[in-house]
């Protein structure tokens, strides 16, 4: 397997990487533009393109903003309301998988920023039902995650005719140099569809699935072009204009709102996917298993990018972190979607990468190759980024002691103040 001399990913990533002659891999290279850009003038930019949007005589709202309760859902609400001052409608899809952390968050930063909301919670049993599907057919237990939190926002932003979607960071972008910030990629059924989807979108995942119905597809089925043109709905990402840093930005929100950090079972980030208990855990064990890495190395590759990690520390975290089992997250989805895990590890089997993973006559499974092997391959000295500013992640105060085991919040508190429960110290 091919692995970037610079940052730590593979050839086979799912989004899809190339290399150039230095062995240095394309989010690499489209990172390096973070440093070149004027970013001055890109909040230039952005402050005229919301001057567009804001104080709509026709609508309250002028913005609808997708949130999670994570603390890029802190900044991205703070930047756009407190720093240019649009007033957004802040929308969510209930993954069902909510922490208690998660869900003291999102009412921390539905409360602090003092912003209406609204969440979609499809029925339980549908969202198991899906699950299902998307497993045997994609080795995804994601995918009603995926599809219901791109969905939701502009459904409710062509329902009630407010033409901009506000998005974080382009992951592909970000991840994979997929596109350039110059391009200025939007959020479009397209991209939803090939991206965020597997490029199989709800109509075709049902396929020959006949106890669905239209109401069940319904929550997952994108705005039809007719209804988009309509409404004039754009889908921005504000990575394109602001220089992403998400554990720089994480920590301001956790000094300024008081955000909540989490320790996790498969990477050392303690500030991302905690509002889930599958985000960090048993999907990102499914990515492992399928391609041969996870979290961890998405966070140090990033983290090697923004020079704060040597390559051979993310090597070193890698090996720490990212062949760990979830039990707990394990544990707890399999209970919730009554699959034992031979049934489970039996579905994703198929989708395991042969490039990475070989069998034995035992029926287990090893890798065929590794990051590790590749610590001291040739042009590594020539890629390498010298640490500028190490950091490390921290805890911030937890109102509850995290937990070790526990259950699904399907349902959490919309406010907090002194008298919800933990929800404020004291």
């Amino acid at each position: 397997m091919l692995y970037c001399k610079r940052c730590l990913y593979p050839a086979n990533h799912p989004l899809g990487i190339c290399f150039d002659e230095d062995g240095i891999c394309s989010g690499c290279r489209i990172h390096e533009e973070k440093d070149e850009i004027d970013w001055s003038e890109k909040s230039k930019e952005l402050h005229n393109l919301f001057s567009k949007y804001s104080n709509r005589k026709d609508s309250f709202y002028d913005c609808v903003i997708p949130v999670s309760g994570n603390s890029d859902s802190f900044f991205v609400v703070d930047v756009v309301k407190n720093q240019y001052g649009l007033n957004p409608l802040l929308v969510t899809y209930n993954t069902q998988f909510n922490t208690k952390v998660g869900v003291r968050n999102l009412a921390r930063l539905i409360t602090k920023l003092d912003c209406d909301h609204m969440m979609l919670t499809v029925s339980p049993d549908i969202a198991k039902k899906i699950t299902k599907i998307a497993m045997h057919k994609l080795g995804d237990m994601y995918w009603h995650v995926l599809a219901g939190s791109q969905t939701f926002p502009v459904q409710v932003a062509t329902k009630f005719q407010i033409p901009l979607v506000i998005w974080g960071a382009n992951g592909w972008l970000d991840q994979v140099g997929m596109f350039s910030h110059h391009d200025r990629v939007e959020m479009t059924k397209k991209v939803r569809k090939e991206h965020g989807l597997r490029s199989m979108d709800v109509d075709e995942l049902f396929e020959g699935e006949g106890e669905l119905t239209w109401k069940d597809k319904q929550p997952f089925t994108y705005p039809s072009d007719t209804q988009l043109e309509k409404s004039r709905v754009r889908g921005i990402y504000l990575g394109n204009f602001i220089r992403w840093d998400a554990q720089q930005q994480s920590e301001k929100m956790i000094e300024k709102f008081g955000y909540e950090s989490m320790s996790q079972s498969r990477t050392f980030n303690t500030y991302e996917s905690i509002y889930c208990w599958n985000n960090a855990g048993i999907h990102d064990y499914v990515k492992f298993l399928k391609f041969g890495y996870g979290k961890a190395t998405d966070h140090a590759s990033r983290d090697i990018r923004l020079k704060r990690l040597s390559r051979e520390d993310g090597i070193k975290l890698i090996e720490k972190f990212e062949s760990e089992l979830p039990d707990v997250s394990l544990r707890m989805f399999l209970d919730w979607i009554d699959m034992t895990q031979e049934e489970f590890y039996k579905i994703i089997e198929p989708f395991r990468d042969p490039l990475i993973w070989k069998k034995n006559k035992n029926g287990e499974y090893s890798k065929i190759d590794k990051i590790e092997n590749h610590a001291l391959d040739d042009k590594v000295d020539n890629a390498r980024l010298n640490v500028k500013n190490q950091k490390k992640y921290f805890h911030s105060l937890l109102l509850e002691p995290e937990e070790e085991d526990g259950d699904y919040i399907l349902m959490g508190r919309g406010y907090i103040n002194e008298s919800n429960y933990k929800a404020i110290k004291g």
